[in-house]
């Protein structure tokens, strides 16, 4: 049994000199940080991304090969991928979309939950690549925004990674659109 006059100990993570977060009163008892709400939560967004895949071309291969374990996308909290855009807040597009798709991928967008991200991931994805006619989409940014631009063609699994991680910094920085969007109705007073 603990002596009452001792005081409780809390678990320590990290600790002094190995660069922890908890750093220690003059008594040796851990004190409490504190931060921001936002910044909690976008730490918690940054980590638990959940793509929806919208493929409609070969970057939709890229995509497979991006989720298999030997880029382990697990690691960076996307191992659970959506196939419902309500269950989902990463969009990706990968792919080459045409007129007639476009106000599929729309509707998509707009099903999804707040905040919601988009990568378009391609060269036809992102400007309509050598497909200059008429039925073809000159970039998905036509018809909805689009955080991250990840171009190739096809973009290897490791610059969709790349576009992945920046879109996490971007997250964790607080500068994707619906974070701007957000700061500015905040400094609106809305």
């Amino acid at each position: 049994m603990r002596d009452p006059g001792e005081k409780a100990a809390l678990p320590v993570v990290g600790g002094a000199g190995r660069g922890g977060a908890v750093s220690r009163q003059l008594d040796g008892s851990p004190a409490f940080l504190t931060t921001r709400f936002d910044a909690v939560l976008d730490a918690a967004r940054k980590n638990s991304l959940w793509p929806f895949p919208f493929g409609t071309a070969c970057c939709a291969i890229e995509f497979m090969s991006f989720m298999m374990g030997h880029y382990d996308i697990s690691r960076f909290g996307a191992e659970v991928v959506r196939f419902s855009p309500r269950q989902s807040d990463l969009l990706i597009v990968a792919g080459t979309v045409t007129d007639k798709m476009a106000p599929v991928m729309v509707r998509i967008y707009e099903q999804m939950a707040e905040p919601k991200y988009v990568i378009s991931m391609g060269v036809c994805a992102c400007t309509g690549g050598f497909y200059r006619a008429y039925h073809v989409v000159q970039g998905i940014d036509e018809f909805i925004p689009v955080d991250v631009y990840v171009p190739g063609c096809p973009p290897t699994p490791e610059a969709l990674l790349q576009g992945f991680v920046k879109l996490q910094e971007m997250i964790a920085r607080g500068e994707t659109r619906y974070q701007r969007a957000l700061a500015a109705k905040k400094a609106a007073g809305e």
